[in-house]
């Protein structure tokens, strides 16, 4: 398995649909190179009223699933939920996303394209529309 060569702050993800009841899912994610073992760690620093951290282990499903077999640790720093239309499918989709850009900033593969207003990405380094 290979780790995350350098340090990626500040990925963000978004997920809004509005089709039915969500779901929604907001977090910001700093990704940095493994540790000496070389494994995977997913730490947090945000407070239960931010985010409930019932959502954590889907997040942490959907940035395993987007880095691809890639080690990095991953702190999730900020959240936020929807009372209604929360649940751990947009958390999953969202740490996805999250994951496959922290790759993509660290030229490790394709930047993930945003779906419209439904799904918003972004990293340091993300190309603007029509550059």
């Amino acid at each position: 398995m290979t780790g995350l060569p350098v340090s990626v702050p500040g990925v963000s993800a978004r997920v809004v649909m509005q089709t039915g009841c969500g779901p929604y899912a907001y977090i910001v994610v700093d990704f940095e190179p493994p540790g000496p073992d070389g494994a995977s760690e997913f730490l947090h620093t945000v407070s239960d009223d931010r985010l409930p951290h019932e959502f954590l282990p889907a997040v942490w499903d959907g940035i395993r699933e987007g880095l691809g077999g890639v080690a990095a640790v991953a702190v999730l720093t900020d959240g936020g939920f929807h009372e209604v239309d929360s649940r751990d499918q947009g958390y999953r989709l969202a740490g996805r996303y999250a994951g496959m850009a922290a790759l993509a900033a660290a030229g490790l593969g394709e930047p993930p394209a945003d779906r419209g207003r439904q799904i918003r990405v972004n990293w340091p380094g993300k190309p603007r529309a029509g550059t």
